[in-house]
C-alpha cells in the first residue's frame, strides 16, 4: 500500500468510526485494535494499549491516541489524517445538537435520547476496557490492583486521581 494510500486508508475508517464513537473516541477503540493490529497490521496490540495509556497520561483532550495511532501507520500524514477523521464529524454534529437543544432544551425527545445512549455508551466503553486489558500485562498483582480499582471506583467516592496515584506508586515500587 502507497504512503498515500494508507493516509486516506487511515482518514476514511476514523471517519467512519466518528459516527460510532458515542460516549468519545475511546469508544471504539476495540474496532480501532481490530482495524490497526488484526486487520492492517500497523502495530502490535501491546504498541496500541502502550499509546493508548501514554496519551491518556499526557495532559489535553483524551482523543490523543488516535494521532499516536495515525503517527504510528503513517508518520505525520497518518497522523493529522486519523486525527481529522475522528474529530471532523463529531465537531460538526455537536454544534447542530446544541443549536437544536438550545432551542428546544424541554423537548421530551432530548431525554429520551440520552437515556437510550447510555446503556449503548457503557457497553462500548467496557469493551474498550476488555481490550486494553487483553494487551497488557497479566500478572496476578496486575489483575488484583486492576479488579480493586474497579471496586473502588464502583462501590466509593474516592477520586479517581487517587486511585491513579495509587497505582503509580504501587508500580513505581515494583510491586505490579
Amino acid at each position: 500500500m502507497t504512503y498515500l494510500a494508507t493516509v486516506f486508508d487511515l482518514f476514511w475508517h476514523f471517519l467512519v468510526l466518528s459516527f460510532l464513537a458515542i460516549g468519545g473516541a475511546s469508544s471504539t477503540l476495540p474496532d480501532m485494535h481490530r482495524f490497526l493490529v488484526d486487520t492492517r497490521h500497523y502495530m502490535t496490540s501491546e504498541q496500541l494499549s502502550a499509546m493508548y495509556a501514554i496519551s491518556q497520561a499526557a495532559p489535553g483532550p483524551n482523543v490523543l491516541f488516535v494521532e499516536l495511532f495515525g503517527w504510528q501507520a503513517a508518520g505525520v500524514g497518518g497522523a493529522i489524517a486519523s486525527l481529522v477523521g475522528i474529530c471532523g464529524p463529531s465537531c460538526v454534529i455537536a454544534a447542530v445538537i446544541a443549536r437544536v437543544m438550545h432551542r428546544t432544551p424541554e423537548a421530551r425527545w432530548i431525554a429520551l435520547v440520552r437515556r437510550g445512549l447510555a446503556p449503548l455508551t457503557i457497553g462500548l466503553l467496557f469493551s474498550t476496557g476488555w481490550i486494553l486489558a487483553r494487551g497488557a500485562d497479566n500478572s496476578f498483582g496486575t489483575i488484583l490492583l486492576t479488579v480493586a480499582t474497579v471496586l473502588a471506583c464502583t462501590f466509593t467516592r474516592v477520586h479517581p486521581l487517587i486511585l491513579v496515584s495509587l497505582g503509580a506508586l504501587v508500580g513505581g515500587l515494583g510491586w505490579v
